[in-house]
């Protein structure tokens, strides 16, 4: 491989290490050339992209990029999975893909921020419901609080009108 071409990898890495919210470390050993495009193409569905990497050439991008923590990383192949959204869908994705292929595949770590993952880290973020759905417990859990003290509030108001109420139909059969 040229120089020019090792260049220009290493732009493109250093690019995708610096633009991406989250990135997953995986080990495709075992896997062939149609699983890995199988597993592209299920990792595409959630906007993520999965690029094997040269081990060195990726050295050099993510210490470019500020990333020199993950050098000690890249040991043997590896393949990142770079997710630009949701943090949780890069590790949910390969996580599904494990489960459902029973693959060789195996997650080797991973990077959020200025952050080293774990393999145990990255499954926990898998399991992790999406932001939508956290945001709405906690506005539930915000709302519940409010909800009661209304309920106390005018349950002595209903408690009146409800004796009004029956007193009425009372009155009126009479």
């Amino acid at each position: 491989m040229s120089r020019q071409k090792k260049a220009q990898i290493i732009d493109r890495l250093q690019e995708a290490f610096s633009e991406c919210s989250i990135g997953v470390l995986t080990d495709y050993r075992g896997l062939s050339a149609s699983e890995i495009t199988i597993l592209r193409r299920r990792l595409g569905e959630s906007d993520v992209r999965y690029r094997v990497v040269k081990n060195t050439l990726a050295r050099f991008a993510a210490e470019r990029a500020g990333r020199a923590d993950l050098a000690t990383s890249f040991d043997g192949p590896v393949a990142i999975a770079f997710g630009y959204g949701d943090i949780t869908k890069p590790a949910r994705a390969l996580a599904d893909y494990i489960r459902t292929s029973k693959s060789s595949l195996t997650i080797k770590g991973g990077f959020l921020g200025g952050r080293l993952l774990t393999p145990d880290e990255v499954i926990t973020l898998s399991i992790l419901p999406s932001r939508e759905i956290l945001l709405a417990k906690v506005l539930g859990g915000m709302q519940s609080p409010i909800a009661s003290l209304v309920n106390c509030l005018t349950a002595p108001i209903t408690g009146v009108a409800r004796v009004l109420q029956a007193r009425i139909k009372q009155l009126e059969a009479e």
